[in-house]
Parts: C-alpha cells; structure tokens; sequence
C-alpha cells in the first residue's frame, strides 16, 4: 500500500510539470494562430531570403524558434515548426544553424516576387560576361550575404584573369571596377587588394553605401562573417557608426582606392571584352566590373501636392538636429519606425507616424517593443489607415479613416521604399525577369553559415 501510495506520489510530482508545459506549448501555439490570422497573408508572404522548413523531417523542438532574433517569425504549430509572420524575416539564417536535424534551408522567395531582379549564374555573373553583381540588387539583403558575394565576385574575376595572356600588355585598363563602396564593394575591393588585383571603385554617395544612410545609432544585425584582410568580425550586434568605423579603418589601412560623390553614368561592354565605365568626371578602362548597388534606388514620392517643399526628406542621417518641431513621417516599415523614434526622443519634438494599413506588419520585434513603449510614453502618436493628401508651408493635410485632418507641420519625412535601378540595368543590357533563384540562394545561404 506505501509503495502504491510513493509511486502516485512520484507520478504527480511528474505529472505537473509535464501538463503546465503542455499548456503553455497550446497557448504559445493558439497566440501564433491568432497572430497569423490578423496579418494580411499577401504582406505576410517573405520578400527576400527565408526558411523553408522540411516538415518530413522536423522534430518541433523549437530551437528555430528560440534562435530567431526578429521575434515570432517562426513558431511550433501541431508539433511542426511553422513560418507564421514571413515578413519580419529578413534571412539571417540563424534558425537554420540551430535547428538539430537539419530540416531548415535557407531560400529567396518565388520567382514572382524577384521579378525584377538580374538574372545570375552561381557565380553573381549577370548575362554580360564578366559583369558581376553583388549584395542588395541581387536579391539578398543581409551585410553577410553582401560581404561574401562581393569577395566571391573577385575569385572569380581572379581566377579568370589568371590565364589572360594579355592582361600584362594592356596599358591604363584596371582588373576590376567595381561600383559601390558599401558592404559588397567594400568587400570586393579588400579582395581586389589580398588578390594582387589593379582596381578603382566609384560611389554616387558617401562611403559605406546604403549604411551610411541608416538613422544614427540604428543596430546593424549581423551573422560572424569573413571580411577580406580582417578575418572572422564575430559581433552579432553592431551600431551603424561603430560598423563605418571600421570600415574605414580598413580602407586607411590598405589604402583602398574608392572615389565617393562619383556617380555612374554608363557601363558598356566593348567589341575587344573590356569596359568602359563612364562618370561625370572621368571614363575607366576595366576588364571585369562589380555592380555592388543597393536597391532603394531613386527614393519613391507619393505624388501629392507640395511634396516638393524642402521641408519634405527621404533619409534621417542626424535626428539630434531637429528640436522642437512638428514632424511627420510617413511609411511603416523599419526604416520608417526608426526614425519616427529617434526624432520623438528629442527635445520638444510632436511627432506623428503616418500608416496607410491598419497595422505593422513587417517590422522587427525589437521594433515592435520600442515602439509599443514610445506610444505608451506620449511620445508619439501613430496614425493608422492614413495617407497625406496634401503638404503646405506650415502644415500637412492627412486622409485619416476616409476623413481629412490637417496637421501644423515643420518637417516632413517619406519612408516609401524606392524605385530599383531597373532602367540603368536594362541600358546596359542586364536581362531581369521572372528567374528562380530559389536553388541559387539556398546554395547562399549554406555558404553564408558554413
């Protein structure tokens, strides 16, 4: 009787702990439910590289779940792993990594949504030999992925130039030009260096390329990457400043030749294979080329009246310069948020976040706190299912909910993406379309975290 008495004992002493985790594991499962089922499923679809997760062989232990630094991304739904908020993924491959029975691959999303994105081969070259493209117009938008792709880009170029005969001959034609001085050209020029290679680059703006245009302070994530004369950068977090400073430090130490605030104007390929890259400033010879460009392009205006006032802006380099005005920002998506924060945190700023959709949808969970936090706080208030009709002098007129509402307003910024730089791909003769490159990014992907 004591031994049955010890062993119901035992049983409960189990028991209990084994059904609060089993109710816990429900409602984390029912609160993913509900989740996905309030968001839009086209603006839930991931835009760029994401998992895709083999349920065949997933075991649902959540690892993925808890390696995710973006939040609820991923969740354990009926005893599988389940991408539930696809747009907050922005590919760090981290659940890939973690998962124990390798059921997670790292892929772009369909075809149709990288419409126009250039066709490349495995090796980043666009259908003009010896044209490569690297990083963020390519497809994949991680500093990691732009890292890799810019150094892999000069293997090849490498390589290759390694058996032209007639490469010593020539006279005042560089190995390589590579275009853009952000993560990808960087890289690529580092490896142009390490690999003995004559080469200029060109940047339209300031170096560090699209970084260099994040707001101040904003947290870069990165995955451990291999940076050309550096090694292993094994930082996961790391600010928009501190990451500029390093870069720069690299190109004072190995004199990296890069010429900032000199655009690109043509890139054509020659009847002898060479090319000929010209600027307002000068005309370069080149054997190879790198197109490391971002993709936000030319910045997207809403087509209002008075969006042509000087008050209205497309980045924030310096939110500590605007005190006390009434502002407006309009876009919701990270870079939109961000800045809308770090304005409202100066002093005597009224700010407003314009949202034409009814909720955030695809910002990252950090984000989503600080943000939830600024609200509570009085800091700033957000409009949501609302769009500016109008800009004036002093104020702003905004369709809030079918209704117009105007707005005192001394500065204004537009967070609406941009327009790629289709055009100048398509004078060069890059073909673009409807290519999948789903094979091609999970090959990315296994090499970006091996």
């Amino acid at each position: 009787m004591e031994s049955t008495i010890v062993y119901v004992a035992f049983g409960l002493i189990l028991a209990v702990p084994v059904v609060r985790h089993l109710g816990a594991t429900r409602r984390k499962e029912a609160a993913a439910l509900a989740a996905a089922r309030r968001v839009d499923p086209e603006a839930a679809r991931p835009r760029g590289q994401h998992p895709h997760i083999d349920v065949s062989h997933c075991i649902g232990c959540g690892a993925c779940t808890d390696a995710c630094p973006e939040g609820d991304v991923l969740a354990v739904v009926a005893g599988k792993a389940a991408i539930v908020h696809g747009e907050k993924c922005i590919g760090h491959g981290l659940c890939a990594e973690a998962c124990p029975v390798g059921a997670i691959e790292i892929v772009l999303a369909g075809p149709s949504v990288g419409a126009d994105l250039p066709r490349l081969t495995p090796q980043h070259e666009t259908s003009i030999p010896n044209l490569f493209v690297a990083g963020e117009l390519g497809g994949l938008a991680l500093i990691k992925n732009a890292v890799n792709q810019g150094r892999d880009c000069i293997d090849t170029i490498a390589q290759r130039l390694g058996a032209d005969r007639r490469r010593a001959a020539e006279s005042g034609v560089h190995d390589v030009c590579v275009v853009g001085a952000g993560p990808a050209g960087l890289s690529a020029s580092l490896r142009a260096v390490e690999r003995g290679l004559s080469y200029v680059t060109l940047e339209q703006g300031d170096f560090g390329g699209t970084v260099a245009h994040y707001p101040r302070r904003k947290l870069v994530l990165t995955s451990p990457v291999e940076l050309p004369l550096y090694g292993r950068f094994r930082k996961l977090e790391i600010s928009k400043e501190n990451l500029l400073d390093l870069w720069r430090e690299l190109a004072q130490r190995y004199r990296l030749r890069i010429n900032t605030s000199e655009g690109v104007e043509a890139v054509r390929r020659d009847p002898d294979g060479r090319f000929t890259v010209t600027t307002p400033r000068a005309r370069y010879r080149a054997r190879a080329v790198v197109l490391a460009l971002g993709r936000r392009g030319t910045p997207r205006k809403l087509g209002v009246p008075g969006e042509e006032l000087p008050k209205v802006m497309y980045s924030l380099l310096d939110a500590e310069a605007y005190t006390g005005a009434k502002i407006l920002v309009v876009g919701g998506g990270d870079s939109a948020v961000e800045a809308a924060m770090g304005l409202a945190y100066q002093r005597g700023n009224e700010v407003t976040l314009s949202y034409r959709r009814e909720g955030f949808s695809r910002i990252k969970e950090r984000n989503v706190k600080r943000m939830e936090e600024c609200v509570r706080s009085g800091r700033l208030r957000v409009l949501f299912n609302s769009h500016p009709v109008e800009i004036r002098e002093r104020s702003v007129v905004l369709e809030v909910g079918g209704q117009r509402r105007e707005l005192g307003n001394d500065c204004v910024w537009v967070f609406a993406g941009g327009t790629p730089p289709n055009a100048f791909l398509e004078k060069i003769g890059v073909q673009t379309g409807a290519t999948d490159l789903t094979e091609e990014a999970a090959r990315e992907g296994r090499a970006a975290v091996a």
